[in-house]
Formats: C-alpha cells, sequence, structure tokens
C-alpha cells in the first residue's frame, strides 16, 4: 500500500481532460482550505470521490499532485505565447493574470507559506514542474525577440524577466494592499520590464 511519504508511480491508466481538471479544482480547494501540511491524499481521495491507489497511479505523491494542479491552472501557457513581437507577448501575458487570478494565486501561495522551504520534495517539484518549464518558456520568447532583431542578444536583462514578472504580480499588493491587475501589469510590462531590456 503506498504511503504519504513514498510511493511509486504506476501509471497504468489515463484520466480524461474532464476528470483531471476536476480532480485539479478540488486539490486548490483544499490546499486554500486547509494549507499544504494538512493537506493529504486520503482528503484528495474523499473529496474527489477516488481511491488513492488511482491517485497514485497518476502521481507519485501529494507535491508532484499539487504542484501538477498549479501548474493546470496557471492564467497563460507562456510556450502558446506568440505574438511575433516581444511587446506583443509581453501585453499578452499581462493580458492573462487579470485581478482575479491574481487574488487567487496569491491565496495559493499562502496555503504553501513556509512548507516550500522545509519540503524539499515539494521544492523540487515546484522547480521541475512549474518554475522551469516557465523559465524556459520566457526564454525561448526573448530568444524569438533577439532573433526578429528587437532586443539584443546580450542584454544584460534577459536573465531577470521572470524575477521581474513575478516581482510585478507580487509587490503592488505588499506595497498598496491591492492586488494586481490587468492595467497594472500592462504599465509595468512598459515602464519597466521592456525599457529594462532595451526594447
Amino acid at each position: 500500500m503506498p504511503t504519504e511519504e513514498a510511493a511509486q508511480p504506476v501509471r497504468r491508466t489515463r484520466l480524461t481532460a474532464e476528470r483531471e481538471a476536476e480532480l485539479f479544482g478540488a486539490v486548490l480547494d483544499l490546499l486554500r482550505e486547509v494549507g499544504y501540511d494538512a493537506l493529504t491524499m486520503d482528503a484528495v481521495a474523499s473529496r474527489t470521490r477516488s481511491s488513492k491507489a488511482t491517485l497514485y497511479r497518476q502521481w507519485r505523491g501529494k507535491p508532484e499532485l499539487v504542484v501538477s494542479a498549479l501548474r493546470h491552472e496557471a492564467p497563460v501557457d507562456l510556450m502558446r505565447v506568440d505574438t511575433g513581437s516581444l511587446r506583443g507577448d509581453m501585453r499578452a501575458i499581462a493580458r492573462h493574470m487579470d485581478e482575479g487570478q491574481c487574488v487567487k494565486d496569491a491565496e495559493l501561495l499562502s496555503a504553501l507559506g513556509h512548507a516550500v522551504h522545509r519540503d524539499a520534495e515539494l521544492h523540487q517539484a515546484l522547480r521541475e514542474l512549474l518554475i522551469e518549464p516557465e523559465v524556459r518558456a520566457l526564454d525561448q520568447m526573448l530568444q524569438r525577440a533577439v532573433d526578429r532583431g528587437e532586443l539584443a542578444a546580450d542584454s544584460p536583462a534577459r536573465t531577470y524577466v521572470p524575477h521581474m514578472l513575478i516581482g510585478g504580480v507580487v509587490s503592488r499588493y505588499l506595497i498598496e494592499g491591492v492586488y494586481a491587475d490587468t492595467g497594472f501589469l500592462a504599465g509595468y510590462v512598459d515602464s519597466v520590464i521592456l525599457p529594462a531590456l532595451g526594447a
């Protein structure tokens, strides 16, 4: 019988897209309600009318399941953003990160709390399944801008684009007490990110 601490993925079955979306939604609801530490595979199984065996056939354990749910609910798939210009791409990202999504993201980050710092498996899953794919997608976006002649290949700000985007989302609530919305992020792109890149 698999345990919360260690489970080997078997992956014998494939969930339908609808069932997977339902399950991911339930995982994120539980994450907001009880936080990461108190979230268990038993609770997910109960909420989604699944068996733990089914869950472990799809995901190695709680860290991978939670991060997969976070990735599924991401407001924009950066791999699909390609408007033909760097400014258009950056503005497309801003348009997808509306105020409601920022509120949801802030709730989820709060629910993860300090677990990311304490739980090596969660941190690894976040990096492998969420952070690194997003950073690669951004780098490909920026490389297309270099290839089009919009951006200097040696732009020193290029490395910091992921940090700037995250900072734009997080900092407004810390400073102003309101969540970033599309208008704020569009202005942030035009006034901060693009000038920093020299674009």
